[in-house]
């Protein structure tokens, strides 16, 4: 339930998980009138508006969505840029047998190693290995790259202009194993970066190496079960000699929160486990004893705001992020590398303290038997880099949804 008294418009996006557009829409129609403030004329929203509309939402739930699919074959992927395998972990719960998968972080082998020691781990850079063994043997190439600036030497951005880079090495993997269907995941600012030439250099490169671009979506990881408003987009290439659509995993109706993932309940069926976790030092949580449940640092003194908040004060934007505490019945905020950062921070809700190392996983849907290694800061960055399992998980039964498809054409062709 929510706590104050007024929320702004994005506030109110942020309770009921529903876009500003959405909202401003619901006012329009009147399904959900907002106030006006007196000079300002923004839309403000009272505390009884919106407890009574997350009661009707709530009863109106019914996620009637499946997309498993069980795998005709047994289907293999190489994954590249693997981290400590959330990716990896959920599509191999959709069905799917990892042949091999590359990441250069050790600290990350090592969680790959101890967790699953059958898995094949190439570790070290991929510039260094070849990948022509899996040729025509592998129906799925994978890879979380990072996002970088290309070189644009003419109109049509080609696999020369992207040397030095890693999507470079993806191209090169994909072009060298020749797979059905290649996955790459990034985040959704690839969207935007360069004004939008960097993923049209990227469409453009698998062109010029034979595959097909898929139309781009961003993939809200809350519509995935999973509960965080976690945003990803993933980049799906078709082989151009393949005439099977593919389409993207469908979106549950039910959305998850902070207490699916900590307490006993449908995704985990105990409270989540002790374990180490990062601390604030003594200045920060003296402010953030001050945050409710749900709230930031527009809920602190007007004194205390400008104090805490320096420069940034007196920025532009919502600044939602800066001394947030997550509630109980809201998907977490998207989880970063380092739970205590000033811009991002997210707060237990009872308690004045960042998420610990198997909380931050649990709002990742790692497994519980997931270990992780290396020190405390080692494993935060391992689990706020991955790709969360649950949504891994609905993207593999995509990808067998089109090789079934696929090979089923090759065995009855027109």
């Amino acid at each position: 339930m929510v706590t104050k008294e007024y929320y702004s418009l994005s506030e109110a996006s942020e309770v009921l998980g529903k876009s500003k557009e959405t909202l401003r829409r619901w006012d329009r129609d009147g399904r959900l009138s907002a106030i006006r403030e007196p000079i300002s004329n923004y839309r403000i929203y009272k505390k009884e508006q919106l407890n009574l509309f997350l009661n009707l939402l709530s009863s109106e739930i019914v996620d009637d969505i499946d997309n498993f699919i069980k795998p005709d074959a047994d289907y293999k992927v190489l994954e590249l840029f693997a981290g400590a395998g959330g990716l990896a972990i959920g599509l191999e719960k959709a069905g799917i047998k990892c042949v091999a998968l590359n990441e250069i972080d050790k600290w990350a082998c090592q969680t790959l190693r101890e967790n699953r020691p059958n898995w094949n781990i190439l570790e070290g850079d991929i510039k260094s290995f070849d990948f022509y063994k899996y040729r025509n043997n592998v129906d799925i190439v994978t890879g979380g790259f990072p996002c970088q600036a290309f070189s644009y030497a003419g109109k049509k951005l080609g696999m020369k202009d992207a040397r030095g880079t890693l999507f470079y090495e993806f191209a090169r993997a994909v072009q060298e194993v020749n797979p059905p269907i290649c996955i790459g995941e990034n985040v959704k600012g690839l969207l935007s970066h360069e004004k939008g030439k960097t993923i049209e250099g990227m469409i453009s490169i698998l062109d010029e190496i034979g595959y097909n671009v898929v139309p781009v979506q961003v993939l809200k990881a809350i519509n995935y079960k999973v509960p965080q408003k976690r945003e990803r987009i993933i980049l799906v290439g078709i082989r151009k000699d393949i005439d099977i659509k593919y389409s993207y995993p469908k979106k549950h109706t039910m959305v998850y929160h902070l207490s699916d993932a900590l307490k006993k309940g449908e995704l985990y069926n105990c409270d989540v486990p002790k374990s180490d976790g990062s601390k604030y030092p003594d200045h920060k949580r003296e402010v953030l004893d001050l945050v409710p449940q749900k709230g930031y640092w527009r809920d602190l003194p007007l004194d205390i705001q400008k104090e805490y908040m320096g420069k940034s004060f007196y920025l532009g934007g919502g600044k939602t992020g800066i001394a947030r505490r997550i509630g109980w019945d809201e998907p977490s905020l998207t989880l970063t590398c380092s739970p205590a950062q000033k811009q991002t921070e997210r707060c237990h809700p009872d308690e004045t303290r960042p998420f610990t190392v198997r909380e931050y996983a649990r709002i990742q849907t790692f497994p519980d038997d997931w270990k992780f290694e290396g020190s405390v800061s080692q494993r935060y960055k391992q689990i706020g880099n991955a790709v969360p399992c649950n949504l891994g998980q609905e993207i593999g039964y995509s990808i067998i949804k089109f090789l079934n498809e696929y090979y089923l054409s090759l065995s009855n062709p027109k």
